[in-house]
């Protein structure tokens, strides 16, 4: 038995470098719909993109050819691109570090147009962010996160074999990201570049792709999610397929979703993989896409009819023998909403619009309100959530932060930054949802990590033993330790996000309220592919704050 490690209290610091930042509670009290809070009036730019990275800072980026942002970068420097649309020389920040703990924000330095792009973190922490628009279209961009005030982007330009605009990333169990699809590209590579010469050169054909582009495209960022197995779930538009990316083989093509109508950009619906659960077996793998927009919604915003959006979602568990659809009611329709895995393995949607579609100036309606689903309730899986104040449209994005709170920012359905004479100005606020699990009340059963074995390495198939405290213990059956994979968010889908539930072998009281749970780590890469994920200890269906373990 481990003996109990002396317990060190980190406490969580929420301050803000100026008054004008200070974080607001904007609904009191905390009743079981959550509760909002405005973290930032303004951090200059309004983040399209977002990713929670492992020293609990968020990177975000929005795109550069839409001239000054509100954000000054720092020490006088400048970006000089002689190919960028809107500015040769532009001394703002299109990207910023925000820190979690302290409430404040650092700009970066990005150089190539990030516009619309994807991105996935590697084993040892690195975002590797790939494509955008114009300049930027081929480009390659890592960032390293660090602890101190020198980290910033490193750009390699040119190096992907074909442009990406709108394309979706994935970690691999081999530590690689397949970059899949773009803006009229029905292929896919593979990073990082190996030393092969010819390797930069190469793409490979996804005739996928090409068979389920319409009109309006509705196949962008498509949906892609590793399954157990180490095969590819892809969705695109509304059909999807099981792909062997190893053999450039479709394996197996499932019915497309009921309704016949598009879920991908620009109808904009989300995805998740549910939670990945090894105490089964055997092992179920299923998806769920909700949201969206009525095929046609896209010409019909152009002049400027706005169809309601799609109030369905789907599931499809995919490990059936022969899987199907199986649609819900959502409580609202809602497009271009963003769905995360919540810790205890809950979905939440949250921002969007009930009418139009992604583009432009084609949303109308903001739908304010968050839902939760449960993935095991049969009977009324969606609770509606406390409303937000400040619309979340076109060009939002959200992400969960190790606390449990979901971090929202963005919004700007403009093409350039606007704020007066709009129904729907540019936004630049953040703010943070907390979700009922939060609530005070639930603090007696709150588990409280305190130390994790093996250095905070969790091993393939090895034990580990996670310490933890709860004033109100109830049984061993009440407790599940998971691990949460943060997502790349951009455009309503949160790329390379998962859950896997941990095979739990037991709880042992140690003695006051300290507890140690037996945990086995995940049983292969195509289950939980290598890199750092926040552990979560849930008692009760309340999670604690989340733990950082790297999966190797």
């Amino acid at each position: 038995m481990r003996s109990i490690m002396i317990l060190i209290v980190i406490p969580f610091v929420l301050a803000s470098l100026f008054p004008c930042f200070q974080a607001q509670t904007l609904s009191s009290p905390f009743s079981n719909r959550g509760q909002w809070q405005l973290m930032q009036s303004s951090i200059g730019i309004s983040p399209m993109h977002m990713q929670l990275l492992h020293n609990d800072k968020v990177i975000m980026f929005d795109r550069t050819d839409f001239g000054h942002s509100y954000l000054p970068l720092s020490n006088g420097r400048c970006r000089m691109d002689p190919f960028d649309i809107a500015l040769k020389l532009d001394c703002s920040a299109h990207s910023l570090l925000y820190d979690v703990a302290t409430n404040t924000i650092r700009p970066l330095m990005i150089q190539t147009d990030t516009w619309c792009s994807s991105g996935s973190v590697l084993p040892n922490g690195t975002l590797i962010q790939t494509g955008g628009y114009n300049d930027g279209e081929r480009s390659i961009r890592m960032f390293t996160p660090c602890f101190d005030q020198t980290c910033d982007w490193v750009e390699f330009p040119r190096l992907l074999s074909q442009r990406r605009w709108y394309a979706t990333n994935q970690i691999l169990p081999d530590a690689r990201v397949i970059v899949v699809g773009g803006r009229r590209q029905f292929n896919y590579e593979f990073l990082p570049k190996t030393t092969n010469p010819n390797d930069s050169l190469s793409s490979i054909p996804l005739n996928f792709l090409q068979r389920t582009t319409d009109t309006s495209e509705n196949n962008l960022y498509p949906f892609v999610h590793l399954l157990p197995d180490g095969n590819l779930f892809i969705f695109a538009n509304t059909k999807s397929v099981l792909f062997d990316y190893k053999q450039n083989t479709v394996i197996k093509e499932f019915p497309p979703i009921p309704g016949e109508d598009p879920r991908n950009y620009p109808s904009s619906g989300s995805s998740v993989l549910l939670p990945l659960d090894e105490n089964q077996g055997p092992l179920q793998a299923e998806v769920v896409v909700c949201g969206g927009a009525p095929r046609g919604s896209f010409e019909s915003a152009v002049r400027g009819s706005f169809m309601q959006a799609l109030g369905t979602c789907g599931r499809l568990r995919l490990t059936d023998p022969n899987p199907n659809w199986v649609m819900e009611n959502m409580p609202m329709p809602r497009a271009m909403g963003d769905m995360l895995l919540l810790p205890n393995g809950n979905v939440v949607i949250i921002n969007g619009v009930g009418t139009g579609t992604a583009g432009w100036e084609h949303g109308r309606e903001p739908v304010l309100t968050p839902v939760i689903f449960q993935p095991s309730e049969t009977v009324n899986p969606f609770t509606i959530m406390a409303p937000a104040s400040r619309p979340r449209l076109y060009h939002s994005s959200a992400v969960l932060l190790k606390d449990g709170r979901v971090l929202v920012g963005g919004s700007n359905p403009h093409v350039f930054y606007n704020f007066t004479g709009v129904e729907h100005p540019t936004d630049l606020s953040l703010e943070a949802f907390s979700p009922p699990y939060l609530a005070p009340e639930f603090n007696p059963v709150r588990p409280t990590i305190r130390y994790v074995t093996n250095n905070n390495v969790l091993g393939f198939r090895v034990f580990c033993y996670v310490t933890f405290t709860v004033a109100d213990y109830g049984s061993a059956s009440d407790v599940s330790v998971r691990i949460v994979a943060p997502s790349f968010t951009t455009h309503s889908f949160g790329q390379n996000q998962r859950m896997v539930v941990l095979k739990l072998r037991g709880v042992t009281y140690l003695g006051g309220e300290a507890y140690y749970a037996t945990v086995v780590g995940p049983s292969t890469p195509e289950i939980a592919p290598p890199g750092y994920y926040m552990m979560f200890v849930v008692h009760k269906g309340v999670p604690s704050s989340g733990w950082w373990v790297q999966v190797m």
